[in-house]
C-alpha cells in the first residue's frame, strides 16, 4: 500500500509539472537594460555621428524610440529611486545623490512580485547595494560588464522558475573611470557645442565613447540571451539614468543632463521602427509596467502610464516635464529645479551665489576630468574659454530657453521682455508643482561660494 501511494504521488506530481510547463505565461517577460551616465545625443539613434551602436539601433528598428524621454534627477541615486518608486525625489526621500527612498515607499519589484513575477537585479540597477531594500528576489551587485555578463548568463542558463521574469540589468558604462585606451579617434569627432575644444577633452571624450560602444556590444549579447532563454512574449526596455559626466551634462538640468535614450520593444504589440515625440519621464516606467501586466496603478504616485503610446493609441503623454537636482554631497552643493514644455524650458537656480562644482573640476582625475586643467589655463588668456568656465561655475537665478530655436540651450531669454509672459507662466507652474511635492529646496551641505574662488579651485 505504501509502495502504491508513493508511485501514485510521483505520477501525479509529474502530471502537474507537465501541465504547468504547458501553460502559457500570463504576463510577458520583462528585460530592463540601464546604462550609466549616457547622454542621448551621443547615439546615432539621436543624431550622434562619432560612433556606431548596432545593437541599440537594431533594438530601435524592432521597437519604439522616444525622442523626449527625461529622468527625474540627473544623478545616480535619485534617478534610479524615481524609476523604482514612481515618485519624484522630494516625495520618495532620495533627493541628493547617495541617498535612498523612505522605508515605507512602495517599490516596483515588490509590485511585480504580487503579479506573479520573479524579479532579478544584476549590476547597477539601484544605487550601490540598495537593490535588497527595493525587494528584488535575485541580486548580483557586480556592475562591470565582464561581471554582469558572466552572472546573467549563468543565471539564465540555470533558471527553472516558471514565473514570468522581470530582469533588470545595469552596467557601469559609460560612468567614470574611463579606460586608458580607446578605438575612437579623438581627432575626428564632434564635441558638444558647450564644451571647450582641447586635446585632452577630445581624448577623454574618446574614452567615454569607447565605453558606450562596450555597453552596446553587451546589449547585443543580452538580447541574444533573451531570445534563447525567455518567452517569445517579452518586453525589452533600454535607457540611461542621466547624461554624461561632462560640464553642462550630469548634475545639471540642461537636456544634456536630463534627456536620455529610451527604446522599448514588444513584439506584436509595438509597431517596429516607430519614433514617438511624446514627453515621458522615468517616473512613468513603474505605472506603465503595472498597466501592461494588468495591475492597478497606485493613485498617489507622480508617474503616469504611457502604455497607450506604446500600443499606438496615443501620440502624446505629458505637457510638462519637471526635473530636480539637490546635489552630490560636498562635491556639488547646488539645488536646481526646472519645468519643460515641448518648446520652452525654465531652469530655476535658487542660490546663484553658490559656486557650481563637481567631481570633474574638483578632482581632475586622469581617468575622467583632467582636461579641466586645460580649460582653466586657457581661461586666463582666452575670452571664449573664460566664458565657458564661468558659465560652468556660475549660473543666473533664471534660465529660459526656446528649444525649437536653441536646442543646445545657449541663449538665455529669461531677461528678455519679449519672453516675460512665458517666463512668468512657467515659473508659476513650477512653484505650484513644488508645493504639491512639499519640496523644501533643501541645501544638504555647506556650499562653496561663487565670490570666494579659493574655495572651489581644484584640489591637489
Amino acid at each position: 500500500m505504501k509502495t502504491w501511494t508513493f508511485t501514485a504521488m510521483v505520477l501525479y506530481t509529474t502530471f502537474l509539472c507537465q501541465l504547468t510547463a504547458a501553460e502559457p505565461k500570463a504576463h510577458p517577460d520583462v528585460v530592463i537594460f540601464l546604462a550609466d551616465d549616457l547622454s542621448a545625443r551621443d547615439l546615432p539613434l539621436y543624431g550622434g555621428t562619432n560612433i556606431q551602436t548596432p545593437a541599440i539601433s537594431q533594438l530601435a528598428s524592432e521597437g519604439m524610440t522616444f525622442t523626449h524621454a527625461f529622468v527625474a534627477s540627473p544623478s545616480c541615486a535619485p534617478s534610479r529611486a524615481a524609476l523604482l518608486t514612481g515618485l519624484m525625489p522630494a516625495r520618495n526621500g532620495a533627493e541628493e545623490n547617495h541617498s535612498f527612498p523612505h522605508e515605507d515607499i512602495l517599490r516596483l519589484p515588490r509590485i511585480l512580485q504580487k503579479h506573479g513575477y520573479h524579479t532579478a537585479a544584476f549590476g547597477k540597477v539601484a544605487h550601490q547595494k540598495s537593490a535588497i531594500s527595493y525587494g528584488f528576489e535575485t541580486i548580483s551587485p557586480g556592475k562591470d560588464i565582464p561581471q554582469v555578463r558572466k552572472n546573467v548568463r549563468k543565471f539564465l542558463e540555470g533558471r527553472n522558475d516558471r514565473r514570468p521574469l522581470a530582469l533588470f540589468v545595469g552596467v557601469s558604462d559609460p560612468h567614470v573611470p574611463w579606460p586608458s585606451e580607446s578605438t575612437v579617434d579623438p581627432k575626428n569627432m564632434l564635441l558638444p557645442t558647450k564644451l571647450l575644444d582641447t586635446p585632452q577633452t577630445r581624448i577623454q571624450r574618446s574614452r567615454y565613447l569607447q565605453e558606450v560602444q562596450n555597453l552596446d556590444s553587451y546589449l547585443g549579447e543580452l538580447l541574444n540571451l533573451a531570445t534563447r532563454y525567455l518567452s517569445e512574449d517579452r518586453i525589452i526596455l533600454f535607457s540611461s539614468d542621466h547624461g554624461a559626466q561632462f560640464p553642462f551634462g550630469k548634475w545639471t538640468l540642461y537636456d544634456e543632463g536630463t534627456r536620455v535614450p529610451l527604446v522599448v520593444k514588444w513584439k506584436g504589440r509595438i509597431k517596429p521602427g516607430t519614433r514617438s515625440d511624446a514627453m515621458v519621464s522615468w517616473i512613468d516606467v513603474l505605472p506603465t509596467l503595472i498597466d501592461i501586466v494588468g495591475g492597478e496603478v497606485p493613485e498617489n504616485i507622480d508617474g503616469r502610464s504611457f502604455a497607450d503610446v506604446l500600443r499606438g493609441n496615443r501620440t502624446s503623454h505629458r505637457e510638462r516635464i519637471f526635473t530636480t537636482h539637490s546635489g552630490d554631497r560636498k562635491m556639488n552643493v547646488y539645488p536646481i529645479r526646472s519645468v519643460r514644455t515641448d518648446q520652452y524650458k525654465l531652469i530655476w537656480n535658487p542660490h546663484p551665489d553658490f559656486a557650481f562644482t563637481t567631481h570633474i573640476d574638483l578632482l581632475l582625475r586622469e581617468t575622467s576630468g583632467d582636461y579641466f586643467k586645460e580649460w582653466l589655463t586657457l581661461a586666463k588668456t582666452n575670452s571664449d574659454a573664460a566664458r565657458i568656465v564661468n558659465a560652468h561655475h556660475g549660473r543666473p537665478e533664471f534660465e529660459l530657453f526656446d528649444l525649437d530655436q536653441d536646442p543646445q540651450e545657449q541663449t538665455n531669454l529669461a531677461s528678455k521682455t519679449s519672453h516675460t509672459a512665458i517666463k512668468n507662466r512657467l515659473l508659476q507652474d513650477l512653484h505650484e508643482w513644488l508645493k504639491t511635492q512639499n519640496d523644501k529646496i533643501t541645501v544638504f551641505h555647506e556650499p562653496l561660494m561663487l565670490d570666494e574662488p579659493k574655495s572651489w579651485v581644484p584640489r591637489k
